[in-house]
């Protein structure tokens, strides 16, 4: 007698029963398999995140903000301490100012110059999203949040922003790609800029156009593209650290650095190393905290897909467990009659194990049809339901009234958020959160036929021990 065969045929003796069981262990098969295809869609992004995060540490000072009208600040002497570290192999730094429109009104926005002077003749392509139509002075209304409403003046333009660095291709995280021109040197005091493509197109700008900031007469030396990664700096003028300082009064300031580290084994040590030498009048925030700070909410769904595997495995081993001890009860006749014509424990058991080994592959059938269609779906909604609990890290403008509050502005490129975060390099990494692809290949259905055969091999553990203790006699006699 073939007991193998035997028990996949009695897998089906009750077909109304079997199909029960079989959508049941599909079901929290499908399960496993969704949490092994999601942890397993995380993991690549968290590794691809920190694979890709850049060997820098952000340095800016403490409590700074681009929109508050008085501001701490760096100098470039004190920012020498930290070029003369260990593992330190270069030093961006930056200072920025905002210019008002020659004419025009910008008195919401404080400068951070000492220059009385921060005029520009250039008009920021950056626009106001106005909702509430138009007050009775002509202006547009803006709605304030907490403060009611406020009306513009109607010669009201956004303030331009200018950066003077000595890395004009990479600014605040981004690597610029100029459409035209050449880039300006970081360290010399030639009176020329680079713009975006949209400050150019508004302005009607190009290479060797020229424009006045601070009164002095400035010349296009190259135009960068303003849009994608770069969208942030849609409205920013870029000028050379020393031309920037001497033209706002700041001479010596320095309102940002970024510094890179020999390796991202060091890049903690370095951190430490700045923190100590500048003390308390500096923020120091390296790139690789950025990105653990960035893939928290990713690490969650990491934690959240073990408990649910485990929880669906136990789950499937209980549901098969209590499925073959039904079973071995119900058929106590049927083993006593096989062991009383010679047939072994082993051989019955045998025939028991191959009859849960059936029903679970075959639920793992439609786990592993469950896991391929719902793994996408559900990994997005836990990566959506995650991070729309963190705060948002987009790019904004506020403008201040005196109800206390902030509008919402908007660009050609897209809406802005309403607060402004000083973490702008986790903009990136969140926006790719929605990017997660769930990756479904051979090694998915290798994973559901394993699960099936750990759930159906220690499901019918208990199974085996009530049919050795099974014996024929008793059994006869009872009948």
């Amino acid at each position: 007698m073939n007991f193998v065969s035997r028990g996949i045929r009695n897998a089906f003796r009750n077909v109304t029963r079997s199909v029960a069981i079989i959508v049941i262990l599909g079901l929290a098969i499908g399960l496993t398999l969704v949490m092994v295809i999601a942890r397993q869609a995380v993991s690549n992004k968290i590794n691809s995140v920190n694979g890709s995060i850049g060997n820098t540490i952000t340095i800016s000072p403490e409590g700074f903000s681009s929109f508050s009208s008085v501001n701490n600040s760096l100098t470039t002497s004190e920012l020498q301490k930290v070029t003369k570290l260990d593992h330190i192999t270069g030093l961006t730094e930056s200072l920025t100012d905002r210019l008002t429109t020659i004419g025009s009104v910008s008195s919401p926005f404080g400068g951070n110059s000492n220059s009385s002077n921060n005029q520009t003749s250039l008009t920021s392509p950056v626009t106001i999203n106005v909702n509430r139509g138009s007050s009775q002075s002509g202006g547009p209304s803006v709605f304030v949040s907490g403060g009611g409403g406020f009306s513009l003046p109607s010669n009201f333009t956004l303030p331009i922003t200018i950066i003077g660095t000595n890395d004009p291709t990479y600014i605040n995280g981004n690597s610029l790609t100029l459409t035209s021109g050449q880039a300006i040197s970081g360290t010399d005091s030639k009176d020329e800029a680079m713009v975006s493509s949209t400050m150019a197109s508004k302005n009607n700008l190009k290479v060797g156009s020229t424009f006045t900031a601070y009164g002095q007469t400035m010349t296009v030396s190259a135009i960068f593209n303003g849009t994608g990664s770069s969208s942030a700096l849609a409205d920013n003028i870029i000028v050379s650290l020393p031309v920037e300082q001497t033209l706002s009064g700041q001479s010596g300031d320095v309102t940002s650095a970024t510094a890179t580290v020999d390796s991202l084994t060091n890049i903690t040590t370095a951190t430490n190393e700045i923190k100590n030498a500048l003390g308390s009048s500096a923020e120091v925030t390296s790139s690789l905290q950025q990105a653990q700070n960035a893939t928290a909410p990713l690490s969650n769904i990491k934690t959240i897909s073990v408990y649910s595997l485990i929880g669906a495995l136990v789950a499937a081993v209980v549901i098969i467990f209590l499925i073959m001890v039904m079973i071995v009860r119900e058929r106590r006749r049927e083993i006593g009659v096989l062991k009383a014509i010679g047939a072994s424990n082993l051989k019955v058991m045998l025939q028991f194990m191959s009859e849960s080994i059936t029903l679970t592959l075959a639920g793992a059938v439609i786990g592993i049809i469950i896991g391929v269609a719902a793994s996408g779906p559900i990994t997005r909604l836990l990566v959506n339901s995650q991070t729309s609990a963190t705060p948002t890290t987009g790019f904004s403008r506020r403008i201040g009234a005196g109800g206390g509050g902030f509008s919402t502005i908007t660009s050609g490129s897209g809406n802005f958020s309403l607060n402004e975060s000083k973490h702008g390099a986790f903009r990136g990494i969140k926006n790719s959160f929605s990017n997660i692809q769930t990756v479904v290949g051979w090694s998915v259905v290798g994973y559901g036929i394993g699960a099936a055969l750990v759930i159906a091999i220690i499901g019918s553990t208990a199974s085996s021990f009530l049919i050795s203790r099974v014996r024929p006699a008793e059994v006869m006699r009872v009948e």
